[in-house]
């Protein structure tokens, strides 16, 4: 059996909430086994970021590939306005695919969500992949959730099973008392679409790692790009009632695939609402396909949560309302 290190990243915040790092101690978890397998732009918006429109007892979570965030797609006003307003629709974004070697790019986003006296702030991981070029990160509104930065860490892999370590971190409902609060762990996935059932399995060991990593905290969402739609099961299957959040549904902007989604387990995480959704700004924000593609080529996934750990009495989800 190969090992897949679990290692921590704390994150380290200079100068306020704009500019955060990872550096990297080992705690003592256990090792995790894995066995390898044989039209002219769009004017910018001008309107506020869009606010989101939610029970109050309830968080949506997402998950956005942007495709690229590179300084180009930074310096396009129309189009650094568009992802400001559909970041703001969400509690917490899982974001992939930052490409840039500046490091004010996620600022420079983050200063446009605060821009109408929003709250968000943003973690950031070290670069992955084979090539060290690629970032992800977490935005969320820091008035909805905190966020428990000395639990930030990536999944190291030193026998090159997956592309691109997940970064993980671990959050917390503001709002109800802290022992009645939702507390969950995200792990922000980014499969390369080669390698994307392989990948997939080994995520399986990634999952149940984290649900066990010393922090007893049974509540794990994966979420990201997968390149597989809801239908392959491959060794997820083993987690028990694991779930895709997304089902039949495209999540690319040219609607010809599914790509994107949140995976949980309704045994753990019934704070689950049944309510997801994949949200197509192409049509929200009547644009042409080229317009759009600007923005991305996948378009954000999301799901909705309760606000209180275990979810209120009484309450559960049946299937997913797609909205």
């Amino acid at each position: 059996m190969r090992k897949l290190l679990a290692v921590l990243a704390a994150a380290v915040v200079a100068g306020g909430a704009w500019l955060v790092s990872l550096k990297y101690e080992i705690r003592g978890w256990s090792d995790v086994s894995l066995a390898p397998r044989d039209a002219a732009p769009a004017e910018p918006a001008t309107s506020p970021v869009s606010r989101i429109e939610r029970a109050t007892d309830t968080i949506r979570i997402a998950a956005f590939h942007i495709d690229s965030f590179d300084e180009a797609k930074a310096e396009r006003p129309h189009v650094m306005a568009r992802l400001a307003d559909i970041l703001g629709r969400y509690d917490v974004a899982a974001i992939q695919d930052i490409r840039s070697r500046n490091q004010d790019l996620l600022p420079r986003l983050v200063e446009l969500l605060n821009a109408e006296e929003r709250q968000y702030d943003y973690v950031i991981g070290p670069r992955l992949g084979r090539s060290r070029a690629v970032q992800c990160a977490f935005v969320f509104d820091a008035a909805s959730v905190e966020i428990d930065r000395s639990e930030a860490y990536v999944v190291n892999d030193p026998h090159d099973l997956l592309s691109r370590e997940p970064l993980v971190a671990w959050f917390r409902v503001r709002g109800p008392a802290p022992e009645a609060a939702f507390t969950f762990t995200l792990v922000n996935v980014h499969v390369d679409p080669p390698a994307a059932e392989q990948e997939v399995d080994e995520l399986a060991q990634v999952f149940r790692a984290v649900q066990h990593d010393g922090r007893e905290e049974d509540d794990v969402i994966l979420l990201g790009s997968f390149h597989v739609d809801d239908r392959y099961v491959g060794r997820l299957n083993d987690v028990p009632e694991l779930i895709w959040a997304v089902s039949g549904v495209p999540t690319t902007t040219r609607g010809d695939a599914q790509r994107d989604n949140l995976v949980f387990s309704t045994r753990s995480t019934n704070e689950f609402t049944g309510r997801m959704g994949v949200f197509d700004f192409l049509r929200e924000f009547n644009l042409t396909l080229d317009d759009a593609l600007e923005i991305s080529d996948h378009l954000p996934v999301w799901a909705e949560f309760s606000i209180y750990e275990g979810g209120r009495p009484g309450r559960v989800a049946v299937g997913a309302e797609r909205l």
